[in-house]
């Protein structure tokens, strides 16, 4: 039987494959978008990249100072090419949502084991997430 440790670490392992995979999939994006949505979607993109190495930074710091050893793998959920602006906002949503997804799993880990700190630092990237959600499903409206 897995400790809530474990159980947090593995969860929080989880959270910051997913943010190497984020950063990977924005900057690409950034690169790619053409045309005139150019102008709007690749500063946000880029901008999104690195929110996600920001994240993964504090996600980090949380798994060692838990004990763990953070992950080094982005998770393998397959970055898609495409130059199709609207293509890649449906892949940046789901990847969000999937995110969002993992850090609201993490809170109810945290809350048990009474880490304030990193209960506030998990909560406001989980309200970040929530908050690209809503941005690109703008975007896409």
């Amino acid at each position: 039987m897995k400790t809530t440790n474990d159980a947090l670490i593995h969860q929080l392992n989880v959270a910051l494959a997913w943010e190497l995979r984020a950063m990977t999939m924005y900057a690409h994006y950034a690169a790619n978008v053409r045309g005139i949505h150019r102008l709007q979607l690749a500063p946000m993109f880029s901008t999104e990249a690195t929110e996600s190495m920001e994240h993964g930074d504090v996600v980090r710091r949380a798994v060692v100072k838990l004990g763990g050893v953070p992950v080094t793998d982005r998770a393998t959920e397959p970055i898609v090419h495409t130059t199709a602006y609207d293509a890649m906002l449906q892949h940046a949503l789901s990847t969000e949502e999937q995110a969002a997804s993992v850090y609201r799993s993490i809170l109810d880990l945290v809350e048990p084991i009474d880490d304030k700190d990193l209960y506030d630092a998990i909560e406001q990237i989980y309200l970040a997430e929530l908050r690209s959600v809503d941005s690109i499903r703008m975007l896409m409206a």
